[in-house]
C-alpha cells in the first residue's frame, strides 16, 4: 500500500518566553510518498532520470540481505515487479551511470555491490537485464573477509565520457587504498569488464566507510568515513591521490552515513550527508567559501520523518507535477524509502532547481 503524506510537516516553532520563535530547523519535514516495503532490509537508493521523459523516471533501492536483491519503484514508490531483480547476496549500495557504450549503443547501467561474492553486479536501464557476465569481482588479491566484502558503490563519468565505478568495501587500510577505482568498458561481447586504475583513500579505522558520492561536473569525490567526517578526493585518477579536504567533524549525533549532491544554477548548490539515528540531514556547500573550494561549511541542519537513514539520492532536475524541483530518496529502517519534494527539504533556507 503506497502511503501518501502531506507535502511539508506542520511548522512547529519551540517559542521562548517572549514569544521569539526559536530555532525553526526543529521541524520535521514529511516525505510526499513512502514506498511499498522490501522483504528483509533496506539500505541505499539510487534515482535514474528517463532523459526522454522525466515522468518515467526510475528509483532503484538495495534490499541488503543474503536473499536480498534491487528493488525498482515508480515515483510513487510503487514496486515495480518486472523490473525488480532477487536472489542477491546482499547487494549494499547502488548508483547510475549514463551511456556507457554496449555493443555500439549507449546504454545507462544500475551498479551495485553484492557483499558476499565479492562482486560488482551491472544491469541495463530501464529493463534492469544483467550485462555483467555473471558478476565482476573486485578487489582481487586482498586477504580476509572484511578487506573484499563490497559495501559502496559511485560512478564518475569523465569530460570525454569514460565511466568509473569507485568501490570501498568493509575494512582497509589506513593509508593509500581503502577505495579502489575502475574504468568500465565493452569486454568486446557487449557484456561490462572493470578494469583497475588506482586505489586511494584514507580511513581512520574508527568504524567504516559505505557512502560515497561523485560530482561529475566539479570533479570530486566524497565519502564519508563513520564517525569522523565527510574526505575529499579527485575524482579523475590522473589528478592524483591528494586527499583535498575532511569535513564535518564533530557534525555529526551518530554516524555520518548517506552523501547527495543537489546541483543548482552556475554550479553551486549543496552536499547532503546523513545524520544516522538523529533523522537529519547535513547540508554544506558544494563550491566552498570564496577563493577556498575545499572548505565546506555546514549551512544548516534539516529534520525530516527517515530513520536510522544509510543511504540517500538527490537529482536537481524536473520530474513531473510531484517533483517539479529535484527528488530526493533517503532510506528508512521500515524497509521502506521516502520521498520528498526538494523544495519541502529546502524550505526558505536552501535554493532549488530550477
Amino acid at each position: 500500500m503506497i502511503i501518501k503524506l502531506g507535502a511539508f510537516a506542520v511548522l512547529i516553532l519551540a517559542m521562548s518566553c517572549n514569544g521569539v520563535a526559536q530555532n525553526p530547523n526543529l521541524a520535521e519535514v514529511k516525505p510526499l510518498y513512502v514506498s511499498e516495503p522490501v522483504d528483509f532490509d533496506t539500505d541505499d537508493p539510487a534515482i535514474w532520470v528517463d532523459s526522454k521523459n522525466p515522468s518515467q523516471s526510475l528509483v532503484i533501492g538495495t534490499d541488503k540481505d543474503a536473499n536480498g536483491g534491487l528493488y525498482v519503484f515508480d515515483l510513487k514508490g510503487k514496486i515495480i515487479p518486472s523490473k525488480t531483480v532477487k536472489g542477491l547476496k546482499r547487494p549494499d549500495n547502488v548508483d547510475i551511470a549514463y551511456g556507457l557504450l554496449l555493443d555500439g549503443k549507449k546504454t545507462d547501467i544500475a551498479v551495485t555491490t553484492e557483499r558476499y561474492t565479492h562482486k560488482l553486479r551491472i544491469y541495463s536501464l530501464p529493463d534492469m537485464k544483467p550485462c555483467d557476465n555473471g558478476g565482476i569481482p573486485a578487489f582481487v588479491g586482498e586477504t580476509g573477509t572484511e578487506f573484499r566484502d563490497l559495501m559502496g558503490i559511485s560512478m564518475y563519468t569523465d569530460p570525454n565520457g569514460k565511466i568509473y565505478a569507485i568501490v570501498g568495501r568493509k575494512s582497509g587500510p589506513k593509508e593509500g587504498g581503502y577505495l579502489w577505482q575502475y574504468l568500465l568498458s565493452d569486454n568486446g561481447k557487449g557484456q561490462v569488464k572493470a578494469d583497475l586504475v588506482r586505489k586511494f583513500g584514507r580511513y581512520s579505522g574508527k568504524k567504516e566507510i559505505e557512502a560515497i558520492a561523485v560530482d561529475n561536473e566539479l570533479g570530486y569525490i566524497y565519502y564519508c568515513d563513520e564517525q569522523v567526517g565527510v574526505r575529499k578526493y579527485y575524482a579523475d585518477p590522473e589528478k592524483g591521490n591528494e586527499e583535498l579536504a575532511l569535513f564535518g567533524q564533530g557534525d555529526f549525533s551518530v554516524d555520518n552515513e548517506g552523501i547527495g549532491i543537489y546541483k543548482t544554477a552556475g554550479n553551486k548548490g549543496y552536499i547532503l550527508v546523513s545524520d544516522q539515528g538523529a533523522k537529519q540531514l547535513k547540508v554544506y556547500s558544494r563550491t566552498g567559501t570564496g577563493n577556498a573550494p575545499d572548505q565546506h561549511p555546514l549551512l544548516t541542519t534539516i529534520k525530516y520523518s527517515a530513520n536510522q537513514t544509510d543511504g540517500i539520492d538527490v537529482v536537481s532536475v524536473p520530474l513531473n507535477a510531484d517533483f517539479k524541483h529535484g527528488l530526493l530518496v533517503a532510506m528508512s529502517d521500515d524497509k521502506t524509502f521516502h520521498f520528498y519534494r526538494w523544495e519541502d527539504i529546502a524550505g526558505k533556507k536552501l535554493d532549488v532547481n530550477p
